[in-house]
């Protein structure tokens, strides 16, 4: 069992750093609101810290899963950041969505400072962190990977070296270009099939067993049909993400003129006040043409 510490306590990391303490692991937690670390402390044992050094100190392995490369930059760097309560030869790894550019970074500043990083971005949504089945895409070496997966084991289904530091990160890029994409088609989808007369919950059973067949059909086509979308991945996060992988694209060569749409009909949801609605909310644009 290891010494842990995770920072960062939202819809994400709540749950995840709870599945370390139900795995037997020791935890020390820190969030920015204090109240929400006492809670998860009422909750699941362990302890709080009030800073994110405090948190590290003792600590064989920190996590981190907070907003963006600024926010992971306010947690690690410092005086009272993660790295500085890090001992030598610990582990520092990253579950927030972020940029490659802040995984190589952060990688730098760890092996500067004799200690070991690593990006691990995750998928699966709220729904994977609290049941335990996250996939983790990650990025670092290899002797790095193979100390962390174990105890990332523990809130994970699925967890993978994809290359050096910065590779999680972009292999997570690819994952959500791909849930745009088909957030839209299926939006459209099922807008022409209720605007033509089709029982849609049959529909959805039929083609479900087919080559439509895909992850969001099958946990949101129900709910788009229903237009509840007051729950998972809120559209500012995605239209956070789709910024990143299109500033990626900017510096590979990569088009993405399909994403750029999608990311402008993600800012009309926002425009309609969906800003913290379920990413399926794509198929709401479509409900207001007459």
């Amino acid at each position: 069992m290891a010494k842990c510490a995770f920072i960062g306590l939202g819809i994400m990391g709540y749950p995840m750093a709870g599945h370390l303490v139900a795995k037997g692991h020791e935890v020390c937690v820190y969030n920015r609101s204090a109240a929400k670390a006492e809670a998860w402390r009422k909750q699941h044992g362990g302890r709080t810290a009030s800073t994110p050094a405090e948190a590290a100190k003792g600590a064989e392995f920190v996590f981190l899963c907070v907003g963006n490369d600024d926010d992971i930059r306010s947690v690690a760097y410092g005086d009272d950041g993660a790295l500085a309560g890090l001992g030598k030869g610990c582990v520092l790894v990253d579950h927030t969505t972020a940029s490659a550019d802040i995984a190589r970074e952060l990688e730098q500043e760890a092996k500067a400072a004799g200690k070991h990083f690593m990006d691990a971005p995750v998928s699966g949504g709220q729904a994977g962190a609290e049941n335990g089945l996250l996939t983790v895409m990650c990025g670092g070496e290899q002797a790095v990977f193979d100390r962390a997966k174990p105890v990332i084991d523990s809130y994970a289904r699925a967890v993978t070296l994809m290359g050096p530091a910065g590779a999680g990160q972009l292999t997570k890029m690819v994952n959500q270009l791909c849930i745009a994409g088909l957030l839209q088609g299926l939006s459209e989808a099922i807008n022409f099939g209720c605007r033509a007369g089709l029982d849609m919950e049959k529909v959805i059973a039929v083609i479900s067993k087919g080559a439509a067949q895909s992850w969001q059909m099958e946990n949101r086509a129900a709910t788009m049909v229903q237009d509840k979308f007051d729950f998972g991945f809120p559209v500012q996060w995605m239209r956070k993400d789709l910024k990143i992988c299109m500033e990626e694209a900017n510096r590979n060569g990569a088009l993405l003129p399909v994403t750029a749409l999608i990311d402008q009909l993600y800012h009309q949801v926002e425009r309609a006040g969906g800003k913290r609605w379920d990413t399926s909310s794509l198929i709401h644009n479509l409900r207001l043409v007459d």
